[in-house]
């Protein structure tokens, strides 16, 4: 991703996170905004991509056409010495449903290899159904399910 298309993606980014959280965890549009914001100034701050970060623009090979983007930092873990984590993905609407996240996610782990991390991991909401029967198809396994239930 170049340095000029970096404000757009925080920008959609952090719209979508916002919205992700309040139809797919039960957030108010007031909590939700709030975390958004703090995540995103949290894990790119003052708008500038830190060390080990990693934004890619996921582009149409036969057009060039900008169809999403997804973005992966490599981090260390209390299990695993090191790993990529994917904090995005996100095809935008007109392009999905074409292939283009199982793609991008394709790549991805020829990048993490090149890299030399051995696994990939991410967060994906339970009512996510299509992000997360891609993530099974490519041999993604559950690790841990956050549950909750309102009284």
């Amino acid at each position: 991703m170049r340095e000029d298309e970096l404000g757009a993606f925080i920008q959609r980014g952090n719209a979508s996170y916002a919205r992700d959280m309040v139809s797919q965890a039960g957030l108010s549009p007031e909590q939700a905004q709030k975390k958004a914001d703090h995540d995103w100034k949290m894990l790119l701050p003052n708008g500038r991509v830190p060390e080990g970060h990693h934004l890619f623009v996921v582009e149409d090979e036969q057009t060039g056409e900008h169809v999403g983007d997804l973005w992966f930092a490599e981090r260390t873990t209390d299990f695993d010495s090191r790993t990529a984590f994917v904090y995005s993905i996100e095809i935008f609407e007109p392009f999905r449903g074409r292939g283009f996240g199982k793609q991008a996610m394709l790549l991805l782990e020829d990048e993490v290899r090149s890299r030399g991390l051995p696994h990939i991991a991410l967060n994906v909401f339970g009512g996510n159904d299509v992000a997360r029967s891609l993530y099974r198809s490519l041999g993604y396994a559950e690790t841990a399910v956050w549950m909750r239930k309102t009284v």
